[in-house]
Parts: structure tokens; C-alpha cells; sequence
């Protein structure tokens, strides 16, 4: 009964929030003649309900994770809670990354010659969607500002929150499973937790106290130096957590980072520079330079942690015996890829950058590559495949699993009939032999003899008879 009344409760705080919520929408929509004051206090009242309105949900998924914690719908939950909060924070990605993109390509596209008037700092038509589109930017700030004036925050906002609930349900909330390898570092899943936690927070400290330093005004030193930072970073995760958990972390620590410059330093900027404008002081242009190298900055780190996002899916790169190595090199990579565009849409061209890019990311799959395996002295027979594979597998990939975290078959992965072992032959010779990523921190006690025997079995032929 009780859970019923939490539940009723917690369903009447979250209607009456949404309803806030369009309430001061509509409030917010009409009082376009309103006192500076009034618009302010509108505001702050918004910010308070979505604040409140997220912490409701997360109470509410909290509860229920309690509730299931122990019996058989746990697994169900967290596969649900997965899949949910992964489209939310891929939806705001999208949204905050375009928002990223198209506003750092306009930067770089403007017309800043040709008719352009004084207090411009250029301009550019476009086409798109079967319209065309005019765009000026100011210098520092229009002499009367719009009624209406759009800001882009709230893609950043929920792009990490939904990142970092994500991060708690699919590593935090099965720390030992996920997240902990006492083969790298035996943590208790608290200790775990606030390694990773805390590391986002280490990490913004150091690059804000970067940008603050002499070296922002030395481009390529900055550069250099903030790259070792974050290689740096990739090497402590790796002796921390497993592989995985490593490379997510680290793509988390720079999405805070990205977060963070647009909370404490491009959105601050952009208010100061309205409030100026407002009561028609001049405009300090330094809020714009900063907020704009703080812009810069991000749009350089998104492709790097648009891979992390993708990385769980390719074993060969966190499995890799020195996966911070990779994952540094990877990063370094597409961060040249993009520099390189970014240096089209300026319409300079570098013949370097692009051919060592795409060469720096070629030697990394070279460097990947497998070891060529040894002769197989012996026809390996199914029945010996079937022993490892009841023996190391099928307590988490089953219909019906007997692990002590995984009450579901991770990624719908089963091994319940011989041809069900057979149809994922390439995935055992992936996750199995060459990265050796599965069993999961080696669970199960997988010998090296016993990865040997289902790589020459899947050689062989993968044979059932």
C-alpha cells in the first residue's frame, strides 16, 4: 500500500509542476511589455520548476529502482531506464552539438568585407528548406535589443543531465559489474563512484585555471599542453576502472567540461553583455572573446566525445593492453578532422592537417590489429566449446541468467542452443579472443588455453556436429 501512495503523491507533484510550467510559459509569452524585474522574476521561477520538475522525476525513478532492486524486475527496470535516458541524452545531443556545429560554421562563414555595415561584424545569406535566411552579427551589442531574444543553454543542460543520470544507471548503479576491475584496482562501489565524480570535478578546475592562464593567448602551446591534460586524464582512468568504464568516464569529464563552460562562463557572459545593453552602457567585447573561446572550445571537443558514446560498441579499441593510448589518439584525431573544417569554412586550406588526421586514426587500427594466432594442433570438437561456454558464459547470457547483477541477458545475448552459439561466432572471436573483453573483468576465470580452443572451434568452421 505504501508504495502506491508514494507513487500517488510523487504523480500529483509532477502534473502540478507541468502545469507550472505552461502556466509561466504563457505568462512568459504576453509579458513581452513587462518591467525588467517582472521578466527577471518569470525567469527564475521557470528555472526553479524545471529544476524541481527534473529532481521529481529522479526521486521517482530512484524509488522504483529500490522497489525493484533484488527481485526479478530489476533487470527489466534497468534495461528500460536505459533505453529511455539513452534516447533523452542523444536527442539533446543532437540538439546542443547542431546548435555547436552551425554556430561555429556561421563564426567562420561570415562576410566581413563586402557592404558590411560599421557596427556589424559581418553577415551571410543562406538557403535552406526552400527559404532564404539573412543573418548579421553584431560587433558587441545592437543599439535597442528585440523583445524576444533566443538563448541556447538548455540543450547543453539536459544533454548532461540526461548524461549523467545514464552514467549512474548503466555503470553506478552496477559499480561492481560495470564499473570496477580488481584485476586494474580493487574500489568498493562508493569509493568507484566517487573516484568518478570526483575526477569531473578535478578536471574542470585544472582546464578553467588553463583558459585563465598566459597560454590562452598562445594558441598552439594551449593546445599542446591541453591535450597532454587530457591524455593524462585517459591514462588515470584506465588504472582505475575497466576498460569500458574508462573510456566512458573520460567522455563524460570532457561533457562536463563542455557543460561547464557554458554554465560559468559563455551563458554569464552573454547576461552581462543584455544587462549593458539594457541600460545602454558600453558593452565589455571581453565577455564576447571569452564566451566565444569557451564556444570554440567545444565545438574541438565533440567529435572526440561523439566516439566515447560509440566506443562500448567496438572492443578492439578499449581492449586494447594500452586503451589510453588509443583513446588519446583517437581523440587527437578527430579533433584534427575538425579543425580542418573549421578551417574550410574560414576558406583557408591546409594540406597537412586532414592527410595526418586521417593517417594518425589509420595507425591506430593498424596498431589494433590482432596478433596472428597460433596453429591449432587439434580438430576442437562443439561438445568442448559448449563446456567453456556453460562454464564461463551462460550465468549472464541465458534466458534465464544465475548471475548476481545481470537478472537479464546483456544486449539480448544467449547461448541457450547450439545455434544460438553458432550465430554469434563473430562476436565470441571479438569480445572473447582478440580484445578479450568478455567474460566481463573475467568474471568467470576464462583461461588463455580456453579462448584458444573457441578461436580454432570458430576457424575450424564453428562446427555443431
Amino acid at each position: 500500500m505504501v508504495p502506491f501512495l508514494v507513487y500517488g503523491v510523487l504523480l500529483f507533484i509532477l502534473v502540478m509542476l507541468v502545469k507550472m510550467t505552461y502556466q509561466f510559459h504563457h505568462l512568459e509569452k504576453n509579458n513581452t511589455e513587462g518591467s525588467d524585474a517582472s521578466k527577471e522574476n518569470i525567469g527564475l521561477s521557470q528555472g526553479f520548476i524545471y529544476t524541481s520538475l527534473v529532481l521529481t522525476i529522479i526521486v521517482m525513478v530512484t524509488y522504483t529502482w529500490f522497489l525493484a532492486k533484488g527481485t526479478p524486475y530489476e533487470g527489466h527496470l534497468m534495461e528500460w531506464l536505459n533505453i529511455i535516458v539513452r534516447l533523452m541524452h542523444i536527442t539533446f545531443g543532437i540538439a546542443w552539438i547542431g546548435a555547436s556545429f552551425y554556430f561555429v560554421f556561421l563564426e567562420n562563414a561570415l562576410n566581413r568585407t563586402e557592404n558590411v555595415r560599421d557596427e556589424l561584424a559581418g553577415n551571410l545569406w543562406a538557403v535552406h528548406g526552400g527559404g532564404f535566411y539573412y543573418l548579421e552579427k553584431y560587433k558587441v551589442a545592437p543599439k535597442t535589443l528585440p523583445k524576444h531574444l533566443h538563448w541556447f543553454k538548455y540543450e547543453a543542460y539536459f544533454t548532461w543531465i540526461s548524461g549523467f543520470s545514464l552514467l549512474f544507471v548503466v555503470y553506478y548503479f552496477n559499480a561492481k559489474a560495470m564499473l570496477i576491475d580488481s584485476a586494474v584496482l580493487d574500489l568498493s562501489p562508493a569509493a568507484a563512484v566517487g573516484i568518478g565524480v570526483g575526477s569531473f570535478i578535478v578536471g574542470w578546475i585544472a582546464y578553467d585555471l588553463l583558459c585563465k592562464s598566459p597560454l590562452i593567448k598562445k594558441p598552439l602551446a594551449f593546445a599542446l599542453v591541453g591535450f597532454a591534460l587530457l591524455t593524462g586524464f585517459a591514462y588515470f582512468y584506465a588504472t582505475v576502472f575497466n576498460a569500458r568504464a574508462a573510456y566512458i568516464h573520460f567522455g563524460a569529464m570532457i561533457g562536463s567540461l563542455m557543460t561547464a563552460n557554458v554554465f560559468f562562463v559563455i551563458i554569464p557572459a552573454q547576461k552581462a553583455m543584455v544587462a549593458a545593453a539594457k541600460i545602454g552602457k558600453p558593452v565589455d567585447p571581453s565577455y564576447g572573446k571569452k564566451a566565444l573561446a569557451r564556444s570554440l572550445h567545444n565545438n574541438y571537443f565533440t567529435l572526440p566525445v561523439l566516439f566515447v558514446m560509440i566506443s562500448n560498441h567496438f572492443p578492439s579499441t578499449f581492449g586494447h593492453q594500452y586503451s589510453w593510448a588509443v583513446l588519446a589518439a583517437i581523440s587527437l584525431g578527430t579533433a584534427g578532422v575538425k579543425h580542418y573544417l573549421n578551417l574550410k569554412e574560414k576558406g583557408k586550406y591546409n594540406v597537412y592537417i586532414l592527410p595526418a588526421s586521417v593517417l594518425l586514426l589509420l595507425a591506430v587500427s593498424f596498431v589494433t590489429a590482432p596478433a596472428k594466432p597460433g596453429e591449432c594442433k587439434e580438430v576442437v570438437s562443439f561438445t568442448k566449446v559448449n563446456n567453456i561456454i556453460q562454464k564461463r558464459c551462460v550465468s549472464c547470457h541465458s534466458s534465464q541468467p544465475t548471475d548476481d547483477v545481470y537478472t537479464a541477458a546483456p544486449n539480448g545475448v544467449k547461448y541457450d542452443t547450439p545455434e544460438d552459439i553458432v550465430k554469434k561466432k563473430d562476436l565470441i572471436m571479438q569480445r572473447v579472443v582478440i580484445t578479450k573483453t568478455m567474460p566481463q573483468n573475467n568474471k568467470t576465470g576464462i583461461t588463455p588455453e580456453e579462448r584458444d580452443l573457441l578461436r580454432c572451434w570458430i576457424e575450424q568452421g564453428a562446427s555443431i556436429k
